[in-house]
């Protein structure tokens, strides 16, 4: 007994002699220690508090671990947190009917080849082909209060329009809270889409949309509005001075 004594006693003689003062000496010159907002936000993540996570249900978090799991290191935890979370909520557009996609159509009707007709009714929009054959595609038309009907021919044709909403439309959106721009540029962020289509001297135009999923709905100021894949197609193929029959 005697010869393990010694070593305890003379190690509680060396603990004894440090103060307080002297043990807090040897961190005096260190700074405090913080913690970075960038390295805290991803714990934060992990908790499902933040928009877009989803928990886990119950279940799956009673599921046992494995032991490369339970033995992971405070560095592998950190790493794991920064990756995205293993579920997301997914945010989906509505899909566009495939029935209002281009394809070829049989036409019975009165107009000739090269002339583009335009059922507002069923949103769809024709280009007459020889040997009664029609190339159809879907169109978005004038909501409740803005449809029309007329016969127009092409006037102008425009690659990535510039958009200036007419003061009547810009008046009209203000008294329902929403403000227009008096102008934007053309590009992918342009409401008239990759390509215009001027009908006479109207304010009307068929259009391309950065909206794809309106396609089949009534839902312009009278506009027609296509895919930006379909109004680029049916840009090539048509020219100024083709006539517009809107029904």
């Amino acid at each position: 007994m005697k010869t393990f004594l010694f070593p305890l006693l003379g190690a509680a003689a060396v603990l004894a002699a440090a103060t307080p003062s002297s043990a807090n000496d040897r961190y005096a010159d260190r700074p405090p220690v913080m913690v970075s907002p960038d390295l805290s936000a991803p714990w934060v993540l992990q908790l499902g508090r933040a928009p877009g996570i989803v928990r886990q249900n119950r279940q799956e978090m009673q599921k046992p671990q494995r032991r490369s799991q339970r033995q992971a290191q405070p560095a592998q935890l950190h790493t794991a947190a920064m990756q995205a979370p293993s579920k997301k909520r997914i945010i989906a557009r509505p899909q566009i009917n495939p029935i209002y996609l281009p394809q070829e159509v049989a036409y019975d009707g009165p107009e000739k080849p090269g002339t583009i007709v335009i059922d507002t009714r069923e949103n769809f929009l024709y280009l007459v082909e020889n040997n009664g054959n029609a190339r159809r595609y879907g169109v978005g038309t004038g909501k409740p209060g803005f449809e029309w009907a007329g016969k127009h021919k092409i006037s102008q044709k425009k690659v990535w329009p510039e958009w200036r909403p007419p003061a009547q439309m810009i008046s009209r959106e203000a008294a329902n809270g929403r403000y227009l721009p008096t102008y934007v540029a053309g590009g992918v962020e342009n409401p008239l889409g990759a390509r215009a289509l001027y009908l006479g001297s109207t304010l009307y135009r068929i259009h391309g949309t950065n909206q794809p999923w309106t396609i089949g709905g009534a839902v312009s100021s009278g506009c027609i509005r296509m895919r930006n894949e379909d109004v680029v197609d049916l840009y090539e193929r048509v020219d100024v001075g083709t006539t517009v029959v809107v029904m």
